[in-house]
């Protein structure tokens, strides 16, 4: 049997220039022995046949090696995120551990690898991922940006590599997966080359023989392309060079894939695209002299050609909120041809090249506020995720923020507000508070009076008006376009549906109460599912808006209550181990549950305790065991013996952030053996609002029963309450919460 070679000659070439190219461009930022360090740990992990070729033939080491040299030079990410890219896949297959990385690469190495394994299973059964494991993507990039600019890196390598997949439907998956996210993600974080490549490549592969085309009709006018740039440069070479500038000019051909949107749009042939190309002005500007160059070079070049006002965009003044700055103008050239211009010094085309990267080599670029800003759009959205919105909206929602231009609106005192062009009065409103926007009936445009719905234009000066009778409505989600406002809106919707059924259900029990009516819980939860009722919520809501008359709920309770009873009547007493339970067993989805480890540090791979389940709210510890960080409660049985015999593997922990899915808790009940009993606990169970039944087990012994209810909740306070109530079913003898799962 003949084994294939790790290497091909080709391959063994390849790495070996990419590791090279690697480790030079990283020289600067890398400590003095990293590199035969990592030279040592990649002999060790090769030893051990840890890069294998994947399902495509894809040499899993040459993917890695240029994933990382793609980070590092076209991204401008350092050392930290490259070792994590290259000692990841060891790690995930546990050649090297956690530890050998912290004792070899430090701590914040590892804190990267932990991050990158939490998106392992992302793309571990398909090739491209997809809406449902979408929100744990939003997680990872919330948590950790890094984590999302090696994953734009990985995309690209297997753009790049796109030929070698061997399945057409992996390529086009792959290629609509990076249209649909990566390519408006690059583009949000200011990475425009990436983001260019990824449309084009993308283009390439789901509509190849358009690609071939718009490529073929390039080459054919390549020539006299070069010969028009080169007439429109040289004269504005020799202006320049005269002002004492210091600069490079070049003609750049447009991307394949925008030149194909403009066919798209325009409803054109390719002749009729005029702007094929634009012209770039770099500047080598000091600090202080970068606005008033670019200026001079926008003079210089408007003095020669005659400008078009409407296509003058300034992304100097006011940078873009992912940090691009540069001015674009359009003049008339020669032949009577629209040439863009764009004018950027040297630090602002590297920022318009590796966007976020290039930040953090020039610090205080304004560009990291407005960055701060939409990561903390992305943590708020997924914090308020509403409980019935599908993985798909959550999808949808996200990439509204991504791809839309800007506009720039002033308050009336001046303060300037960047919103996306399509932006409504009620958007500025909640971009400037949550409770502006909840009270907002109309504003002051330009002194001029509009509704709430009216789209803003650049420029504009709003003043809001308020009342305080104002609350937010459904019909508001039809016209705003920020994630900020339409999470605000949803929340404040759910709130108002919270409270109308809270009112409805206090005024019912009243009326219940005023006419001695003691009500049975199973009873009344069966009255409210016979009437075909959901949840609890929505029968109440009918309450409230009057579609249902209380006096009449309590007439048609009191008639199932009394033919209940006379069935009971006439077939006696049923012990409790009769109950059949009817409720569904929800499935638990992935759990992301926050908890801040030690000294402050979070995103540390750990587990919940089975002896103890702790859940949110509970006073919990760590414990270093040889599986990992375990989590148990302050009051654990195993607690006092962990603490005497190995305090020297007990670190703090606290909560930070509720799971996601909830926690399973199981609670004990003693009560009087009978059927009705367990009915009524269920029923408590299932009219509670964030409380789901999983599963129960029952015992009977001499006319007492003993039941374990396996219950998920969302925290403490949620399974205090629910107890309270369980306490108050008739027969009910003792409530308590048990350590082991039952």
């Amino acid at each position: 049997m003949v084994t294939e070679p790790f290497f091909t000659a080709i391959e063994k070439k390849k790495f070996f220039s990419s590791y090279r190219q690697l480790f030079r461009s990283l020289k600067s930022y890398l400590r003095e022995d990293d590199i035969p360090k990592m030279r040592r740990l990649m002999q060790q992990v090769i030893a051990q046949d840890c890069y294998g070729r994947d399902k495509n033939g894809i040499n899993g080491l040459l993917r890695n090696i240029d994933t990382a040299l793609i980070a590092a030079n076209e991204i401008g990410l350092k050392r930290t995120s490259i070792i994590a890219t290259l000692l990841y896949r060891p790690v995930f297959k546990n050649i090297i551990t956690l530890d050998e990385v912290k004792k070899t690469f430090g701590e914040d190495a590892v804190l990267m690898i932990e991050r990158l394994l939490r998106t392992s299973d992302l793309y571990s059964k398909n090739t491209a991922v997809n809406s449902e494991n979408f929100h744990r993507l939003l997680f990872s990039f919330a948590e950790d940006v890094r984590v999302i600019l090696l994953m734009i890196a990985d995309r690209l390598y297997m753009m790049r590599a796109g030929k070698q997949l061997k399945e057409e439907n992996d390529r086009i998956r792959l290629a609509m997966e990076v249209s649909f996210l990566y390519a408006p993600l690059a583009h949000r974080l200011g990475l425009y080359k990436i983001k260019s490549e990824f449309e084009d490549l993308s283009l390439k592969y789901t509509d190849p023989k358009q690609f071939a085309f718009i490529k073929q009709k390039l080459n054919e006018t390549k020539q006299s392309r070069d010969i028009y740039i080169a007439e429109f440069i040289a004269p504005v070479k020799q202006k320049l060079k005269e002002a004492g500038l210091k600069f490079d000019i070049k003609g750049r051909t447009k991307s394949i894939h925008s030149i194909n949107n403009k066919l798209k749009k325009q409803n054109i042939e390719f002749e009729g695209i005029y702007d094929l190309f634009a012209i770039r002005v770099v500047l080598d500007s000091l600090p202080d002299k970068e606005r008033s160059d670019c200026w001079q070079v926008f003079s210089i070049i408007t003095d020669m050609y005659q400008p078009n006002p409407n296509r003058m965009k300034d992304w100097i003044s006011i940078p873009k909120s992912n940090g691009y700055e540069s001015l674009h103008i359009t003049v008339m050239g020669p032949q009577k041809r629209w040439v863009e211009v764009q004018i950027r010094t040297r630090r602002m085309d590297e920022i318009a090249e590796k966007g976020l990267a290039a930040h953090w080599r020039y610090k205080g670029v304004k560009a990291e506020s407005g960055l701060d800003e939409f990561l903390t759009n992305v943590r708020m959205a997924l914090e308020a995720k509403s409980p019935d919105a599908t993985p798909h909206d959550l999808m949808q929602e996200f990439k509204m923020d991504l791809y839309k231009d800007e506009i720039y609106v002033f308050t009336p005192t001046g303060d300037l507000i960047k919103l996306p062009k399509g932006a409504t009065v009620l958007d500025f409103a909640f971009a400037i508070h949550s409770q502006l926007g909840s009270k907002c009936v109309s504003a002051k445009v330009n002194e001029k009076n509009v509704p709430i719905k009216y789209v803003l234009n650049n420029g504009d000066t709003v003043s809001v008006l308020t009342s305080p009778t104002q609350s937010p409505k459904r019909d508001w989600l039809t016209f705003v376009t920020t994630s900020k406002a339409k999470v605000k809106i949803k929340q404040s919707l759910r709130e108002e549906v919270a409270k109308n059924a809270e009112f409805a259900k206090e005024m019912l029990q009243r009326r219940f109460k005023n006419r001695k009516i003691d009500t049975d819980e199973g009873v009344f939860m069966r009255y409210i599912k016979k009437k075909g009722y959901k949840t609890v919520t929505d029968f109440y809501l009918d309450i409230s808006e009057e579609k249902l008359d209380p006096n009449q709920v309590i007439e048609e309770y009191l008639e199932l209550e009394k033919k209940e009873k006379e069935v009971l009547d006439h077939t006696g007493i049923r012990s409790a181990e009769d109950f059949v339970a009817t409720t569904e067993v929800e499935e638990i989805s992935s759990r992301q549950d926050v908890l801040v480890l030690d000294q402050n540090l979070k995103g540390i791979e750990y587990t919940l305790a089975k002896c103890c389940n702790p859940i949110y709210g509970d006073e919990v510890f760590g414990f270093v065991s040889t599986k990992g960080i375990k989590i148990h409660r302050m009051d654990c049985p195993n607690a006092q013996e962990m603490f005497t015999r190995f305090g020297y593997r007990i670190i703090k922990a606290r909560w930070s952030g509720k799971g996601n899915s909830g926690y399973v808790v199981t609670l004990r009940v003693i009560g009087r053996d009978d059927i009705t009993i367990v009915s009524n606990i269920t029923s408590v169970i299932s009219k509670e609002n964030g409380v789901t039944l999983r599963s129960l087990n029952i015992d009977s012994i001499d006319g007492f029963f003993q039941g374990n209810f396996a219950v998920l909740v969302q925290d403490t306070h949620t399974l205090g309450i629910l107890s309270n109530k369980i306490k108050t079913v008739k027969g009910v003898k003792t409530v308590e919460r048990i350590n082991q799962k039952g």
